[in-house]
């Protein structure tokens, strides 16, 4: 467990001057610079409209990141850098690469690629974080504290709380209306970033481990793992008698949950690449993706301690929606059968598909 890598200064000294960093400071002139230099450049390539759908919500996110979030986050010894908010960064970055490298044999371009993943990571966190903070909403909203002091701690992703379920409404609507608005081929695109998306979750459940969140139960294996006192398995296993009372160590050992899972995602991601070729229809991988993960997290779920049953039943809220995963799965594989097949030898092409169109042959 790392939950802190290193701690960003909130001022810069440069000289006998003093600048703040954060807020009304340099790093906001910075933005301001670049942002007006990316957008009139966007203005000359593709005009308006099409600037302030690509740019808009981006920009405003990062600058309001910059402007209010992080002097927020300013802990007296500056903006901490949290190993979860890097995994989480790595993620993105991670999964945009490998859907970049895969558009390019489906015929899409990077800045499309780009384009789409910088919508659905920000409104996938939107989602996941609304999740997270609605399920564990005592933690946020304590008796007689108010919205306003509540916030700076309901907006600090870096520190961890996202719930990889809470982001697929929104990711998912975020998608769609890039295809619309674009006129692309929605399951292509759906296969073309559904490996990535494996990829960038394999990395985050790294960054819960460093974090120490998503842990699992006690076990005596060769591989389980202590958490440091004050960690969120300590704290767990103290509030259960556990541990000694006053005791000062570390956690008994633990099945590293997010070790677990994250292999899992990397597998599947894996499994998906290797199953594109193989695919008939637009929307297989996707599909195949929508069936073994919740099959996957159900079983990881039974490993893990941190969520207590749901809704009367047996299961946790994450596998009660894994179960409903697996019935959306088995209707789009229903509806996918009955789709035209195209030949192995013959990959899809044209404006519809998305991917260009070879000429025929003299």
């Amino acid at each position: 467990m790392l939950s802190t890598l290193f701690h960003i200064p909130s001022r810069l000294t440069l000289g006998g001057w003093s600048l703040p960093l954060f807020g009304a400071g340099v790093l906001l002139a910075v933005w301001a610079v670049w942002a007006a230099v990316a957008v009139a450049r966007s203005i000359a390539a593709r005009g308006w409209r099409e600037t302030v759908t690509a740019l808009g919500l981006p920009l405003a996110v990062t600058g309001g990141l910059i402007a209010f979030i992080l002097p927020a986050l300013d802990d007296g010894q500056g903006v901490p850098v949290r190993g979860y908010g890097v995994m989480l960064l790595a993620a993105a970055a991670a999964g945009t690469w490998l859907s970049v490298r895969r558009g390019r044999a489906l015929g899409f371009d990077a800045d499309t690629i780009l384009g789409l993943g910088m919508e659905i990571f920000l409104w996938g966190l939107v989602g996941a974080r609304l999740f997270y903070v609605l399920e564990y909403h005592e933690q946020f909203f304590r008796p007689g504290r108010s919205l306003w002091a509540a916030l700076p701690e309901t907006l600090n992703l870096a520190a961890g709380g996202l719930v990889v379920f809470g982001s697929l409404p929104t990711a998912a609507l975020a998608a769609w209306r890039f295809a619309a608005r674009r006129r692309l081929p929605l399951l292509d695109l759906a296969d073309c970033i559904a490996p990535g998306l494996l990829l960038g979750l394999a990395l985050g459940r790294l960054g819960c481990f460093l974090n120490g969140c998503c842990y699992g139960g006690p076990c005596d294996l060769p591989w389980a793992v202590p958490f440091p006192p004050h960690s969120p398995p300590w704290l767990d296993q103290a509030s259960r008698g556990l541990l000694p009372p006053g005791t000062a160590g570390w956690s008994l050992p633990v099945h590293p949950a997010q070790l677990y899972a994250a292999i899992d995602a990397a597998l599947l991601s894996g499994l998906a690449v290797a199953f594109t070729p193989l695919s008939r229809r637009p929307g297989e991988v996707f599909a195949l993706v929508l069936t073994l993960h919740p099959i996957s997290r159900l079983l990881l779920e039974a490993i893990r301690v941190d969520e207590p049953p749901a809704l009367g039943t047996p299961l946790s809220i994450s596998q009660l929606i894994s179960v409903g995963l697996l019935t959306l799965a088995a209707a789009l594989w229903w509806w996918l059968s009955r789709q035209p097949l195209r030949p192995l030898d013959c990959p899809p092409a044209g404006p519809s598909s998305g991917r260009p169109i070879e000429e025929a042959p003299p």
